[in-house]
């Protein structure tokens, strides 16, 4: 579980929920029609820009920002540095044999193991890159979308309720109370764009862009290994997609 974005999301509507309740009965901002104007509104918008495969997996998406596996480019790179000290110890037919747990790297491994050229190692690797990130943009894109529709719909139930208002003007007391209405549907659409949907957005966004990272560490170490790089050359390469805190440099320099 990713601690911080279930922090981020209870600290968010605790805030919320809080500065209401400073100033004012919870219930005050529990209007039904704002409700249905703008989730409706929303839903409706995505069943119309969306193929309802998509719809379907927006769960699945949205979870992924809860629940996922951490990439660690580091261990992913002493890894790789341990193959390629395998394949010049022996043979890189050899890493056929190693247990490999990483799927894209069990790939990459068995491509090279089966003396595949590099070129059709990285053009194979390649498209197993794009295909990922295209997956993961559809998720991105349906909750970025999401929110900006939920302003877009809390605007338009502030119009209608404005309409409404306007419509009564003959009873000076209840144009306060209609006005507070009318102004929560606005509300209700920030809140979901704003908390709901495009901050899950970004993160899912920036689990990508490490996926993609650790994804790319594969390939240049995998075709190192197939050109029979030293390992050691291998993980200084590999080191350049790090942080210069974590590369091997930096640690053995931190030992002396």
């Amino acid at each position: 579980m990713d601690i911080s974005t279930v922090a981020g999301l209870v600290l968010a509507t605790l805030a919320i929920i809080g500065s209401i309740l400073y100033g004012s009965p919870l219930s005050i901002f529990i209007d039904i029609p704002s409700v249905v104007v703008v989730i409706g509104g929303v839903i409706a918008t995505t069943l119309i820009k969306w193929p309802m495969e998509n719809v379907k997996a927006l769960v699945a998406y949205y979870m992924k920002s809860v629940f996922s596996t951490p990439v660690d480019a580091k261990a992913m790179i002493e890894e790789i540095q341990k193959l390629a000290e395998t394949a010049r110890r022996e043979s890189v037919f050899a890493l056929e044999k190693v247990p490999v747990e990483d799927k894209f790297l069990k790939k990459a491994v068995t491509l090279a193991a089966d003396n595949r050229p590099p070129e059709v190692i990285t053009s194979i690797l390649s498209l197993e890159i794009a295909a990922m990130e295209d997956r993961h943009s559809k998720g991105v894109d349906m909750l970025e979308g999401m929110g900006a529709d939920g302003p877009a719909f809390g605007m338009i139930g502030t119009l209608i309720g404005l309409v409404q208002m306007l419509q009564n003007m003959s009873d000076p007391s209840s144009i306060g109370p209609a006005m507070a209405v009318a102004l929560l549907t606005t509300f209700y659409g920030s809140v979901i764009a704003n908390v709901f949907t495009i901050p899950i957005a970004a993160k899912l966004k920036q689990r990508s862009k490490l996926e993609a990272t650790k994804m790319n560490i594969i390939v240049a170490g995998v075709l190192g290994i197939v050109a029979g790089e030293n390992p050691r050359v291998i993980r200084e390469k590999l080191d350049s997609f790090l942080p210069p805190g974590d590369r091997l440099v930096a640690d053995d320099k931190g030992k002396e």
